[in-house]
């Protein structure tokens, strides 16, 4: 990993930080994951081999060798221009998203649809082998993403533990294409709080009250904590699935890229609302409907053709980005 951290030129780390901000994109809004964006940009397995190397032998290596050794063994640069994205795209792009779900819902979760399709036939051209194994992992992946998306969001408190575990399972959802980790904190009833914590923490700074910055920050502080143990923990596990069962690995991925559609179908019904940390009233159970029906329900236009262009244009985007992932390996 340090040899290909050292190949790459400035270009390549703008492009990095790019790739994380469409990352952080992603995981903002609930039902898209960062992970996938990983994978069709060429970076996933990377990211996992690098965080997978946070263990006890770096501390044995920084402890021998030093600081530089210690930073290539880590490729501590990757990670940290990947991070600079991701968290870039979450404090300037949150806002930007939620305004586009709030008014542009349709035309958004089309666009989406389209990204998710064309990143399930792009990850499962990368099952080698197909057999009774990889169909039942495909099939179970797929099942587990549907159940997923049709379960019902927990209203749980936000207690500083309870958000220690979401941040650990949240996580574990993030770096894997298909799953959102953004929804997994909506079951869990930790999305608002988080979600809510970045917008007061970003309040707090601007008007320098330190009594918001303690308390959001140290909700994030634990939240980031919880997040850093459970990806250490889960990556280890997933790179030890690629190396011993890739085809069924990218099979079930493939189920969960298949399954999570249900959650980004572009026409739903709001069957129940909830307020948010903002003391606004905002959707909460939905299903899906027809976009015929959607115009008789709401009485405004399905924007059908709107939609279904933005479904290509998702669907290309997905594979320009795997094409030139794939003439930069």
């Amino acid at each position: 990993m340090a040899e290909q951290t050292n190949s790459r030129s400035t270009k390549d780390f703008v492009f990095l930080y790019l790739k994380g901000m469409a990352m952080g994109a992603a995981d903002v809004v609930p039902g898209v994951s960062g992970g996938t964006i990983a994978f069709i940009t060429g970076i996933y397995e990377e990211l996992l081999e690098t965080i997978k190397g946070f263990d006890l032998s770096v501390l044995k290596t920084l402890k021998n060798e030093g600081i530089k050794a210690t930073w290539q063994k880590t490729n501590a640069t990757f990670l940290i221009v990947l991070l600079a994205g991701i968290f870039t795209s979450v404090i300037s792009l949150a806002k930007g998203i939620t305004y586009l779900l709030d008014h542009y819902p349709v035309l958004l979760w089309a666009f989406f649809f389209g990204l998710i399709v064309a990143s399930s036939v792009i990850i499962a051209k990368f099952i080698k082998k197909w057999s009774l194994n990889t169909i039942v992992s495909l099939v179970a992946g797929a099942a587990i993403a549907y159940y997923v998306t049709i379960a019902a969001p927990s209203q749980i408190p936000d207690g500083l533990i309870y958000i220690f575990l979401a941040g650990m399972i949240a996580i574990c959802a993030m770096i894997l294409p298909g799953i959102s980790g953004s929804f997994i904190l909506l079951l869990l009833g930790a999305y608002a709080t988080v979600l809510g914590s970045i917008s007061g923490l970003v309040d707090g700074l601007k008007s320098t009250d330190f009594e918001l910055i303690m308390n959001y920050g140290t909700n994030l502080t634990v939240f980031a904590l919880g997040c850093l143990i459970g990806i250490i923990a889960f990556s280890n596990f997933l790179s030890w699935m690629f190396k011993k069962a890739y085809s069924m690995t990218m099979a079930l991925l493939t189920g969960f890229m298949i399954g999570s559609l249900n959650k980004v179908w572009p026409w739903k019904e709001t069957t129940e609302f909830r307020i948010n940390s903002h003391g606004e009233e905002v959707p909460f159970l939905q299903s899906n409907i027809s976009p015929m029906k959607f115009e008789e329900l709401y009485n405004e236009p399905a924007q059908l053709w709107f939609a279904i262009g933005l479904c290509v244009v998702g669907f290309l985007v997905v594979f320009i980005m795997e094409k030139m992932a794939a003439q930069k390996g």
